[in-house]
């Protein structure tokens, strides 16, 4: 933060200086008589400014976003894979860990949501579930190699899980940082200044204009702020793959409990 501030004031100094020096090197014929011109030079570059910035924000969170929803995709995928294989494992370990892998996605949609969108974390009663499901798939022993091989199916699986989730976990910290933050302010503030500094004239137009750009830079900061943080606030990832996930565990019971 503090080599960003020291570069961006010699920047300004450099500026002002380049300015001033070649104002007395340049022709007078160049010269304008008002500083119109430099009012328009300030609002073209406060305006392609704050929009650069804007989009660049925008795309950061927007990647924070979707790379959120892909890992509760892959969390939730794993969860199926490890079910469908527990299906076939020799009683009683069927049925513990098919029990364990249940509780577990309810606990992530009833409790890790909530969790995530009020205080910023997830459920330590679901890692519980999950730290559970392993030990589980790990305590089966057998000397049938196609148990042998289902076991080792589901660890993969449930580890597959255990990364999504710690995935998951850093998410929902996930947040653009406090330089980006500091520029989007100056750039905002920058942009509603203008107007004042431009010397513009109180009128019924300038004011309606003016709060049209106030209405459009507050609408892009308030949609800047609603994706910033994935699993908190108004637009969050669904918990859908989960709601998926259950509905399938009832398919693979049923299908093969028919056969």
């Amino acid at each position: 933060m503090t080599q960003e501030l020291i570069v961006a004031i010699a920047a300004a100094i450099l500026a002002m200086a380049v300015f001033v020096i070649g104002d007395r090197l340049r022709p007078k014929s160049w010269r304008h008589t008002d500083d119109e011109a430099a009012g328009t030079l300030v609002l073209d570059l406060s305006k392609t400014f704050f929009t650069a910035v804007v989009a660049f924000v925008v795309v950061i969170c927007w990647q924070q976003f979707q790379n959120a929803h892909s890992h509760t995709v892959t969390e939730a995928k794993g969860l199926v894979d490890a079910y469908w294989v527990a299906h076939f494992m020799p009683e009683p370990d069927q049925q513990r860990i098919e029990g364990l892998l249940q509780a577990y996605t309810h606990q992530v949609v009833s409790q890790d949501w909530p969790m995530m969108n009020q205080h910023g974390r997830l459920s330590p009663t679901a890692q519980h579930t999950l730290d559970t499901a392993r030990e589980a798939v790990t305590a089966v022993r057998s000397t049938d190699p196609v148990v042998t091989d289902q076991r080792s199916r589901a660890l993969a699986s449930l580890e597959k899980v255990a990364e999504a989730r710690s995935d998951r976990t850093l998410d929902q910290g996930h947040s653009i940082s406090g330089f980006l933050n500091v520029v989007l302010l100056f750039g905002t503030v920058l942009l509603l200044l203008n107007p004042v500094l431009s010397g513009v004239r109180v009128s019924w137009r300038s004011v309606v204009m003016t709060g049209l750009l106030g209405v459009v830079v507050g609408s892009a900061l308030l949609e800047i702020h609603k994706l910033d943080q994935p699993y908190a606030g108004v637009v969050v990832v669904s918990h859908e793959a989960f709601d998926q996930a259950l509905s399938r565990y009832q398919q693979i019971s049923s299908v093969t409990g028919n056969e």
